[in-house]
């Protein structure tokens, strides 16, 4: 079964302090906070050559498309922030908030679909 990668670029306030940061989204993984269902593996990185370098991405795995939809909704209907899970609004308002440049629910991010 195809898996879906989600692929989140993070865009840091230009008075955001980076180990602050990088602090908190290991804290945020060590505390469990980022366990959703049908995740099975997720990834934080710091661009090292191209057009993101020095920028921050995440790399959200599931296990499928239908684990995926279950949390996220169908692509052309994403659930509202209000029905996200009670542990990504957490992860957005007080983990990414206080560093991005944006409300963390406008950041860009694309999702694929693994081809089979």
């Amino acid at each position: 079964m195809p898996k879906v990668i989600t692929i989140h670029e993070y865009i840091l306030k230009p008075e955001a302090d980076e180990k602050q940061f990088e602090r908190a989204i290991l804290e945020a993984r060590d505390s469990g906070l980022l366990k959703l269902p049908g995740l099975t593996a997720y990834h934080f990185v710091k661009g090292l050559r191209g057009a993101r370098k020095g920028s921050y991405t995440a790399i959200w795995i599931y296990e499928s498309r239908e684990a995926w939809e279950k949390v996220w909704g169908k692509p052309d209907n994403p659930p509202s922030k209000q029905d996200y899970p009670e542990n990504w609004k957490i992860w957005e308002d007080q983990v990414l908030a206080p560093f991005l440049s944006q409300d963390p629910d406008t950041i860009t991010f694309t999702a694929y679909e693994e081809l089979s």
